[in-house]
């Protein structure tokens, strides 16, 4: 089957593992803004990051089949140093018209601090501003509930389609609120925090597949990008048919995706063929 891994930090990853998503059915990604595991300490390096994931990133996916658009943003675990946060911000939308760049993300919080509600803010304006589709980050482990409440009260309070935000790496404990304020949600996949393929399945059973995208972020950190088929074996397992499949891990992509025209790859059916192939359990 045909898949889209729509959280996918390319930059950090060899042109092994494009092949072999290549291999599994991947035919596009989208990459956010990522921290580099250091903060960067010149608004030049974010710009010169930008070039790389709007202009570089997608000649070596093209190399193996693979689509690959992007954002731009100062990631939340940067945006403690606002005066470089704003230089950043002064550049970003010189790339809004690259051909891969698909709008503001990751943007949102990781410690839920003073500065990170400033900078993310700020971004939000941005992203409202100039029409752009936004992905927002909300916090690992302990600070999850307390940063995905504050990140949906500022959410509340901008003038913002619902439709056009994107709030990543929800779990079961925080899930339930920006569906039903009407956001699109995500989980990601790790081997070690945030969501396992068993329990992204569980979310899909529980919510259904409106509003919901799947990836497996795939950084530089303890993860790994094949975790997402995993999550699809699992779904198949458990006697869920090819199109539902196709609905959650590459249509609903398309359709959150597609709102950028630059995104113009389109929602597919496969016609179904009785009886389906058995997968094994």
């Amino acid at each position: 089957m045909q898949i889209i891994q729509p959280h996918y930090h390319g930059i950090a990853r060899t042109a092994q593992d494009y092949e072999r998503m290549a291999m599994s059915g991947v035919v596009a990604v989208g990459e956010p803004a990522f921290w580099a595991g250091f903060d960067r300490a010149y608004p030049e390096t974010f710009l010169d990051y930008f070039r790389q994931i709007s202009e570089f990133e997608p000649t070596r996916a093209a190399e193996y089949g693979i689509r690959h658009f992007c954002w731009v943003a100062v990631n939340p675990k940067e945006a403690e140093n606002p005066e470089l946060s704003y230089e950043v911000m002064r550049h970003m939308p010189a790339f809004f018209d690259k051909p891969t760049v698909l709008g503001v993300g990751e943007i949102g919080f990781h410690k839920t601090s003073k500065n990170e509600e400033e900078i993310f803010e700020a971004q939000l304006d941005m992203a409202i501003k100039h029409d752009q589709l936004i992905v927002i980050h909300t916090p690992h482990l302990a600070d999850k509930v307390r940063g995905t409440k504050r990140t949906l009260e500022i959410l509340a309070h901008a003038d913002v389609d619902p439709e056009r935000v994107w709030v990543d790496h929800v779990e079961e404990h925080t899930i339930r609120e920006p569906l039903d304020a009407g956001y699109w949600v995500g989980f990601t996949l790790y081997p070690i925090t945030k969501c396992s393929p068993r329990r992204g399945v569980d979310m899909l059973e529980q919510y259904g597949r409106e509003r919901i995208l799947v990836n497996s972020s795939a950084d530089w950190g303890p993860s790994d990008p094949f975790l997402l088929q995993e999550c699809i074996l699992e779904f198949r397992r458990r006697n869920h048919s090819l199109q539902e499949a196709i609905e959650i891990f590459h249509n609903n992509p398309c359709r959150f995706l597609g709102q950028n025209p630059k995104f113009d790859i389109k929602p597919i059916r496969v016609e179904e063929i009785e009886p389906e192939p058995a997968v094994a359990g």
